[in-house]
């Protein structure tokens, strides 16, 4: 059998899960394949010999990124160096594209084969980027339809592989259960406030998320709310926030959130997304600083903002962006909706549908794809 050598970098713990899904499915078409570069230990167990940890590229934001920047070119000279001397048949870069598109674009000079899995937001800003994605790979995986759509128009070898999260939620939480595990009332309404996992989105979202339930509760006092929160310290903020108001805030646990829920609230992100798969009615709400505000809204080419929409190509969920996101406008439109049984259901079906395109065997498709290169 012909040894197959396979280049692999992937910057954090979803990456990870991509990296060990391809890697399983590659060995059942190359029994003899090796594996080699950056992941975690999903990766590590399935064979991948590791030539740099993977956490000194899991930094976030736009400060921190900078102050590792030296570390990083020097990590991805260097991977370069030993990718290009172990003869690789194949590099995959999943996600971090600032790290990975430039490896692959040094890679590619030299005859290796560059395939990058997870599409960077190119085709909702600064899509002159594409130019250089091009130069990049040989192939990009998305994880939307819409994603692969926009590389065919500009001429881009890609391939649709689904989502991830399509699957692994799938038959997941359902409301009785959620409500009985989180201790809420069975038989009530319930709203769901989902404030993204920024603290800056957390900071302009919640005060505002607060008027908005007091208006919803004079029409409804009935009516239950809960946050939910990624983490012990986004609780804490949200918590103060809060101040004397006795309105929980579950940690760690947002699928039974939302499937706990008879509405949900939320910024706008992958958050949208699993609401959509968990198939809650929802509306994006979301503020930020102004000149965060004016600057991304002047750079973005899409006409919405949440995934439900963005891979519908319509609006099928209402979005109430910085001044539109009054208290006034979200109480009204969360009271409309909940009395609105109809159109609740019209939501869920067209979320259904959506799910459905996304739900496809990710792992075997990807390597289909990668096997295509090795092989080309």
């Amino acid at each position: 059998m012909t040894l197959r050598r396979v280049g692999m970098v992937a910057g954090e713990a979803s990456g990870d899960i991509l990296g060990a899904g391809l890697m399983s499915e590659l060995k059942l078409q190359f029994p003899e394949i090796e594996f080699i570069g950056v992941g975690g230990s999903r990766m590590s167990a399935l064979g991948l010999e590791q030539l740099y940890p993977m956490e000194p590229l899991s930094v976030m934001g736009l400060i921190e990124p900078l102050k590792r920047l030296p570390e990083l070119l020097w990590m991805r000279r260097n991977l370069a160096k030993r990718f290009i001397e172990s003869d690789l048949d194949l590099f995959v870069g999943i996600d971090s594209p600032d790290f990975n598109l430039g490896l692959a674009k040094r890679l590619k000079k030299t005859g290796i084969k560059t395939l990058h899995y997870v599409s960077p937001s190119v085709w909702a800003w600064r899509q002159g980027r594409i130019k250089s994605i091009a130069k990049s790979i040989d192939m990009m995986l998305t994880l939307l339809p819409f994603e692969a759509k926009f590389y065919e128009n500009h001429g881009v070898p890609v391939t649709f592989v689904g989502h991830p999260l399509a699957s692994e939620i799938f038959g997941g939480p359902n409301k009785e259960d959620s409500r009985d595990s989180l201790q809420f009332d069975a038989s009530g309404l319930c709203i769901a406030l989902l404030p993204g996992s920024r603290s800056g989105e957390i900071k302009h979202l919640v005060p505002g998320y607060l008027e908005t339930l007091e208006l919803i509760g004079r029409s409804n006092p009935e009516i239950q709310f809960v946050f939910a929160a990624v983490n012990q310290d986004k609780a804490e903020q949200i918590k103060a926030l809060l101040g004397s108001l006795d309105i929980p805030v579950v940690v760690g646990r947002t699928l039974e959130v939302i499937a706990a829920a008879d509405l949900v609230v939320a910024a706008s992100g992958t958050t949208t997304l699993e609401i959509m798969l968990v198939n809650r009615p929802l509306i994006v709400a979301y503020r930020s600083d102004w000149l965060t505000y004016k600057i991304i809204s002047s750079m973005l080419k899409v006409p919405y903002v949440s995934l439900p929409n963005l891979i519908a190509g319509k609006k099928i969920v209402s979005e109430y962006l910085q001044a539109e996101a009054s208290p006034e406008n979200l109480a009204s439109a969360v009271l409309t909706l909940l009395n609105n049984e109809q159109k609740c259901m019209e939501q869920k079906k067209v979320f259904d549908s959506l799910s459905q395109q996304l739900r496809l065997p990710s792992n075997k498709m990807a390597a289909e794809a990668a096997a295509s290169l090795i092989d080309g």
